[in-house]
Formats: C-alpha cells, structure tokens, sequence
C-alpha cells in the first residue's frame, strides 16, 4: 500500500465534520454503516472516526441516490466491484507465481553477471566430472 493510500484510510474526522463535508445527516451516515456500505473505526472512548476512503464512498453514495439508485442497486455496485477486485487478484497470481519470479530473478543474476544461461549450461557440461 503506498503512502497516499495509507493516509487516505487513516481514521481521523469525526462525525460532525463528516456531516459539514458531505452534507449528510448523522442519521444517514449510520445508515450507511448499517448497510455496510461504509466501516468506520473506533477510537478509545468508541466514537465513529472516519477516513478519507469513507468519506469519498459517502460522497459517491449521495451521487448514486441523487442519480435514482436505489439502496439495493448501490449494494450490488459495490458487490460487483468488490468481485471485480477479488477476480483481478486471483487473475494476477495465475499470471505471476513464485516460480515465475525465481526464474526471472535467476535470468536477471546471469545477465548482470555477464554470463547467459547457454553458457553457464556450457560452462557445467564441459566440466563435468564423470
């Protein structure tokens, strides 16, 4: 995760400063979580604190509502998104295996040392001890 992201989902606004910036009542906003829409952390003394991340998720939500989605069409849109994510991570380690990484490190430590693969190949098979 890179730095941006980490400080995107870094828990620090509280409720009311939620509500200043997107306009949403208390009331909405824990709907939303509700719905799991939306997971706010907990500080110390259990209050709701609240990302970047959810506030753009909040924002996006009023957008899909004020377009006519209803709640269930949002839940399917982040369903689907979700399933998109997870199919693209399971495509991405077909794709790269360990032994796929081992041999590209192996092809990239001989061609930085200079020596090619046929030639080490060449190297053993002329030193061959019988």
């Amino acid at each position: 995760m890179s730095e941006k992201e980490l400080r995107r989902s870094k828990s620090v606004f509280p409720i009311g400063t939620v509500m200043k910036l997107t306009d949403l009542s208390a009331r909405q906003i824990r709907y939303y979580e509700e719905q799991d829409l939306i997971n706010p952390m907990r500080n110390e003394g259990n209050r709701r604190m609240y990302s970047l991340n959810d506030i753009d998720i909040l924002l996006e939500i009023k957008d899909y509502l004020s377009d006519g989605i209803n709640m269930a069409g949002i839940k399917r849109i982040y369903e689907l998104q979700e399933n998109k994510e997870k199919d693209y991570e399971q495509e991405m380690a077909k794709i790269m295996t360990d032994d796929d990484v081992r041999k590209i490190l192996h092809d990239e430590f001989l061609t930085v040392s200079g020596l090619s693969a046929k030639t080490t190949h060449s190297f053993l098979d002329q030193n061959r001890i019988e």
